[in-house]
């Protein structure tokens, strides 16, 4: 339903201009919004009730004129004017068009909104989204949907963010389909394709460090894969989710993931629990290493990993000799049964630590 704020914003404008003083009532009787000029009272609040279910659309009470606000053959309110001349008279009429205008405007952003809506979440059948795409003019364009998480708040002042950065494009929507998220579907139909992962790259990033700079608000962002239908937007917002669970649970210092680049965690994140338990048990045994609570081994760990296991870059980057290295990858070694030097019991390691974090975030 349209604000009273944004109804009673308007009444302020056709004030301010024709200095006539109104009032806006709904079909019910119940005031919405009017100006101080204006006396509210108990008869002319049943003058409103009595106009608002006779077949009238035009009604004069006193010095106040009367008339129904119709979209599409359905009373939405009744604007009451003040009306001392000819020219209010006439600033009255004007000023219907002015709320119809506003009212049908916003019935029509509402049902586009909804529209999206419905698409992402896989509620409408193709051939519906077809005909109501042609009906609200929208193309198929080249997209992608990106989920904007927020946490448990903020998601009015992120979409408001997200509506005014300066790279919206016409073919782009914004919408919430939850609490806790602000979803953008992308027009992408200017960008080439050897560019499309780089610059898809790019949105991402800017929406996390705009909404962060600009109100304090710390997001992830997740995206799909570029879409050419509209009934495709349900896949890639799904993807997009995935996206945001999968970096969650394994990619967790990251602020922005694609779906594209989710790898050997996208897998990982869809295997059983008992097979998962299985596959821990046959790498470490009954009982996983302490020495994977260790922040300095993991550290030591992760940056030879960076470096394709190269123990003498490993060793610069950390400030340590190599002997020293050597040392604490023998420890590490020790501790897990694994000779993480080598590529397969490298990879076997990896895996394992995405497994675990799969598992911890299951048992949760």
């Amino acid at each position: 339903m349209l604000s009273n704020q944004k109804l009673q914003n308007s009444l302020d404008e056709i004030k301010e201009i024709s200095r006539m003083d109104t009032a806006l009532f709904h079909v019910n009787g119940k005031l919405a919004a009017y100006t101080q000029g204006i006396e509210i009272d108990q008869t002319l609040e049943q003058v409103v009730l009595e106009f608002a279910s006779s077949l009238a659309e035009r009604q004069i009470y006193q010095d106040y004129h009367l008339f129904k606000v119709i979209v599409e053959g359905d009373t939405e309110y009744i604007l009451v004017c003040h009306v001392l001349d000819d020219i209010s008279g006439i600033c009255a009429q004007m000023a219907v068009c002015q709320v119809r205008n506003l009212v049908m405007s916003f019935a029509e952003q509402f049902d586009r909104n909804n529209f999206i809506q419905n698409i992402l979440l896989g509620n409408m059948l193709v051939v519906d989204i077809f005909s109501k795409a042609k009906k609200h003019h929208i193309q198929a364009l080249p997209r992608v949907v990106f989920v904007i998480h927020t946490g448990n708040k903020h998601n009015e002042v992120a979409m408001e963010l997200v509506k005014n950065l300066a790279d919206i494009r016409r073919g782009d929507f914004v919408t919430s389909v939850d609490q806790h998220s602000v979803v953008l579907i992308k027009d992408v139909s200017h960008i080439n394709m050897e560019n499309m992962e780089e610059e898809l790259a790019k949105t991402a990033s800017s929406l996390a460090d705009n909404i962060h700079m600009e109100a304090m608000i710390k997001v992830r962002v997740g995206y799909g894969n570029v879409v050419n239908q509209l009934p495709e937007l349900t896949e890639s917002y799904q993807e997009a989710r995935m996206a945001l669970e999968v970096g969650r649970v394994f990619y967790a210092d990251l602020d922005t993931i694609s779906y594209g680049k989710l790898g050997i965690g996208r897998l990982i994140y869809q295997l059983p629990m008992s097979l998962c338990s299985m596959f821990i048990k046959e790498v470490f045994g009954d009982e996983v290493p302490a020495i994977l609570d260790d922040e300095e081994a993991m550290s030591t760990i992760g940056k030879f990993f960076e470096n394709n296991l190269n123990i003498s870059e490993t060793a610069r980057q950390l400030y340590v000799h190599r002997n020293t290295l050597v040392y604490r990858l023998e420890r590490i070694e020790k501790a897990i049964g694994l000779d993480i030097r080598t590529f397969e019991d490298a990879m076997t390691f990896r895996i394992a630590v995405l497994v675990l974090a799969h598992m911890k975030d299951q048992n949760m």
